[in-house]
């Protein structure tokens, strides 16, 4: 299944916000691979970021890294980096972007 987030990132933040980008912990991208993603791309236009992800089940997936300390110690970081935080609890497993139209 394809997903499509929409978070925003603190406009005095932005190249933190990228530089931890630079520096994902292996451990974290090994963890969201095992939970199912094949793929996650995070795009910008000023504050607005636009995540595209590719996994077997997001909820699934999401309610796997829910409680890995890899994974709460980065949501932690980007909270103090973002505006708008997507929920990657379980709550949030049906927050993705609805689609309008594709080709």
């Amino acid at each position: 299944m394809r997903i499509a987030l929409h978070t925003k990132v603190r406009a005095d933040r932005i190249e933190e916000y990228e530089s931890a980008h630079r520096e994902v912990p292996a451990e974290l991208t090994a963890a969201i691979r095992a939970a199912g993603a094949t793929s996650w791309t995070i795009w910008r236009s000023g504050t607005d970021l636009f995540h595209v992800l590719e996994c077997e089940d997001y909820g699934r997936m999401i309610a796997e890294l829910e409680q890995l300390p890899v994974n709460i110690a980065w949501q932690a970081r980007m909270t103090e980096l973002l505006d708008v935080v997507h929920d990657y609890s379980a709550e949030g497993a049906d927050a993705g972007l609805p689609v309008v139209w594709e080709l």
